[in-house]
């Protein structure tokens, strides 16, 4: 890691370690979650975090699977958000040092510079299913990136998945597996239909976890009401 990089990873710290601890004073009473499984915190070299994905605020347990700064990947809408005059969709994905994606996959940008941080042993966070998820019944298809960063960096996957979507006042249980290593690919070119399939043992090994969890403690798990409004 350079210096530039060295500067730019210190100031993300600081800004996590502020974020974490209004978590606790007031994220936490007003969005409730308990969490389940492995509790470890993976506070040592490069590492990907993803999660399934049913609201804005799927950032938070994703965020605490580790006591290190985050790098979210973002659709690069957000960055067009305003109020007024004001930018500010763009001083917040600047801010966080979230990483801009195009919703089609086809950002080559975007793969540079997780590449470049999973390098300096950071940490990317990334929602595979690309979009928020109106439903309980199973993961969106997975959109490729998640594997195949964590083939070419060597870098484990934490899967933190929820099993309810988060709202006000109302418990959610949340469950962290093992870190997930790829590593019988490590090294070997893998065509795109390859990667996919990977992808896609990803979503199942994901979404058996979730639903070993609601066949135990939440047989009678209500059905998911969407929202009216565009994702």
């Amino acid at each position: 890691m350079n210096r530039q990089d060295e500067e730019r990873a210190k100031k993300l710290r600081k800004t996590f370690d502020m974020l974490r601890r209004l978590e606790k004073i007031i994220y936490r009473p007003l969005f409730p979650y308990k969490k389940h499984g492995n509790l470890t915190r993976h506070n040592d070299g490069p590492l990907i975090i993803i999660g399934n994905h049913y609201s804005i605020w799927d950032v938070v347990p994703a965020a605490m699977a580790t006591d290190r700064a985050i790098h979210f990947m973002a659709k690069d809408e957000l960055g067009k958000v305003k109020i007024g005059n004001w930018n500010i969709g763009e001083a917040a994905l600047n801010w966080l040092q979230c990483i801009p994606v195009k919703r089609d996959g086809s950002d080559v940008q975007a793969v540079k510079t997780c590449l470049r941080y999973l390098k300096n042993g950071e940490v990317v966070n990334i929602f595979p299913e690309g979009t928020r998820n109106h439903s309980y019944d199973e993961f969106l298809p997975f959109k490729g990136g998640a594997a195949a960063l964590a083939i070419k960096t060597h870098a484990p996957i934490v899967p933190v998945i929820e099993v309810e979507r988060i709202r006000l006042f109302h418990r959610v249980d949340v469950i962290y597996g093992d870190p997930i290593y790829l590593t019988k690919y490590y090294g070997k070119r893998l065509t795109a239909d390859e990667i996919e399939k990977v992808d896609e043992w990803l979503r199942s090994v994901m979404m058996n976890m979730r639903q070993a969890f609601i066949d135990r403690h939440h047989p009678r798990l209500k059905p998911l009401k969407p929202k009216k409004h565009k994702d």
